[in-house]
């Protein structure tokens, strides 16, 4: 399995887990010209934007500390695109980041509202 396919096999690991606590999967792997959300969600009224990490062992550290201030910048911009987008009147729902860390052992551990912009 390359990189890709490993990444796309816990992405469907994490949304399967989160669709299990009631939330709604709108998009997988959302591109723009600025970069990519792994997974955007509907949590009742909140839109979701969750990044999923997979990490086999901790010895670089546990997947959560690998969403850097560089990479919440990323889903940030690529989250105002979307938003942009699909909602041209600027009327956003309420919105919310979420990360979902994945161990080596297949431990899920979400983080929900794990970061916000500054």
């Amino acid at each position: 399995m390359n990189k890709r396919e490993v990444g796309t096999c816990y992405e469907e690991q994490a949304a399967r887990y989160l669709q299990r606590l009631g939330m709604e999967v709108l998009w997988r792997n959302y591109r723009c010209h600025v970069g990519e959300i792994d997974l955007i969600l509907r949590d009742e009224d909140t839109l979701v934007f969750a990044e999923v990490k997979y990490r086999r062992t901790d010895e670089y550290g546990r997947g959560e500390v690998h969403v850097d201030r560089r990479k919440q910048r990323t889903i940030f911009r690529v989250a105002e695109q979307f938003l942009i987008r699909y909602f041209p009147d600027g009327n956003y729902p309420p919105c919310r980041f979420d990360v979902v860390a994945i161990d080596g052992f297949d431990m899920v551990v979400h983080y929900p509202d794990a970061f916000w912009k500054e």
